[in-house]
């Protein structure tokens, strides 16, 4: 069964799409006799610098004939998506550099090294070399155009399936091409009464808090709409009910998204830059609403779960304005809270995603009040308690009193227009503490 895996053949300028470069792939794939098996879109690290928005590579898996020899299925397959990229891929611009990589192996019996690149190119970064370089070991035929960096989320894409357990759906609507760059001619009501009638099997198809159709791009690409969730039914169920201009062709896909695939733990204090972690912390600073609206707060990072002072780094985590209602939880905490954190750290500073409340500060150290004259009262002096100046009533010291907060244990989200295609929403269940979905 070959794998056919690609990455990198669209533009930020020109638009077009590498899903449905895959798609068109398969469709003269099959028309050559093949049976496409599967579409599998990945994910890859969303912070590294050489991407487009969603950062995706696409895989196909592929079942040829049973007469045909597996070295004749592997160069067919090669041949039909060389040509199928070369034709549609947007290199004309010079932020696109298609990669190719074809196995002639079944994608469960990928070698460990694969399926390990595959994990650290959502998790970390890889040079170009390392991906030729292995890709020839297992003498993978490739390809690649312009400097060729698409062959390393092309190899990421073969080595996926093997290296993810956590896999969702997206149904992926596509326009005539007459219509490409034209505005969306999707009837909104329609996407809010769909993405109603699929909860809770279909997520992040609208945002209510900002009455978005968070699933309609605005993009020149080709894709009129996507819906994504846990069930392939219920994905296809929701995009069948909305109302839209003609869709060309409709595919769905099995994807890493909405997994917190990105995000790993940190065993040793360190956090680089350019990655996404999972972070246990204390909250030392409180919030500061900064230009633009972006909201900032600083934790001290934890190992295991256990604060130590001596231990750990300052981390400063930001909520940027685009995650709307999400800074008012960031806004409600408070030095002593502790959380664990997640997101992308840039420039040392984490851009969060969500967060848990683990613990609350429930008290603040207050002034006594008189009990007799109801008047806060005076210090008396170093060491030496407070006074009222009324009546003469003392205090030995300061009292602690509740204070009221806005927020519960458990975990925290941005909304759905904020969210990261791998990020996994709160909806989707399998969190260690209770969940606050953004919906």
């Amino acid at each position: 069964m070959p794998v056919v895996g690609l990455d990198d053949t669209d533009s930020r300028e020109r638009g077009m799409c590498t899903t449905y470069v895959a798609v068109r792939i398969g469709e003269r794939l099959a028309a050559a006799g093949f049976d496409v098996q599967r579409h599998l879109l990945v994910r890859c690290n969303p912070a590294v610098e050489h991407k487009t928005r969603g950062n995706a590579a696409l895989a196909l898996h592929v079942r040829g004939a049973e007469e045909t020899p597996d070295s004749a299925a592997r160069q067919r397959c090669f041949d039909v998506a060389r040509e199928t990229i070369s034709e549609l891929a947007a290199t004309a611009d010079t932020d696109a550099n298609p990669g190719l990589i074809v196995a002639d192996t079944s994608p469960e019996a990928v070698p460990d090294e694969v399926a390990a690149f595959a994990e650290t190119a959502v998790q970390g970064h890889h040079a170009i070399e390392d991906a030729v370089a292995l890709a020839d070991r297992f003498e993978y035929r490739h390809a690649g155009w312009g400097d060729g960096r698409g062959r390393i989320g092309a190899l990421a894409a073969v080595g996926a399936w093997r290296a993810n357990e956590d896999w969702t759906y997206e149904r992926i609507a596509y326009r005539e091409s007459a219509r490409w760059g034209s505005e969306r001619e999707v009837d909104r009501e329609s996407v809010f009464e769909a993405a109603a009638s699929g909860r809770t099997d279909v997520w992040d198809t609208v945002d209510r808090g900002t009455n978005t159709a968070v699933c309609v791009p605005r993009t020149p690409c080709p894709v009129l709409f996507g819906i994504r969730g846990d069930d392939p039914a219920a994905v296809e169920a929701v995009a069948k009910s909305i109302d839209s201009e003609p869709i060309d062709r409709a595919v769905t896909f099995v994807t890493n998204q909405g997994t917190d695939a990105h995000l790993q733990n940190d065993p040793d204090g360190t956090l680089e830059d350019d990655r996404a972690y999972r972070v246990p912390a204390t909250v030392t600073s409180s919030p500061e609403t900064r230009e633009g609206g972006h909201v900032f707060v600083s934790v001290r990072t934890s190992r295991n779960g256990s604060p130590t002072p001596d231990e750990g780094i300052e981390l400063p985590c930001v909520a940027f304005e685009p995650t709307k209602r999400f800074r008012e939880h960031v806004r409600n905490l408070r030095p002593g809270d502790e959380l664990t954190v997640c997101g992308e750290v840039s420039d040392g500073t984490l851009k969060l995603e969500k967060f848990a409340v683990r613990d609350l500060v429930e008290t603040e150290t207050a002034t006594p009040v008189c009990p007799d004259c109801e008047r806060t009262m005076e210090s008396a002096g170093a060491n030496q308690g407070y006074r009222c100046r009324d009546c003469g009533t003392d205090a030995p010291g300061p009292v602690e009193r509740p204070i009221d907060r806005d927020l519960d244990l458990g975990w925290y989200e941005v909304p759905p227009v904020a969210r990261r295609h791998v990020a996994k929403p709160l909806i989707r269940g399998g969190f260690d503490a209770p969940t606050h979905p953004e919906h």
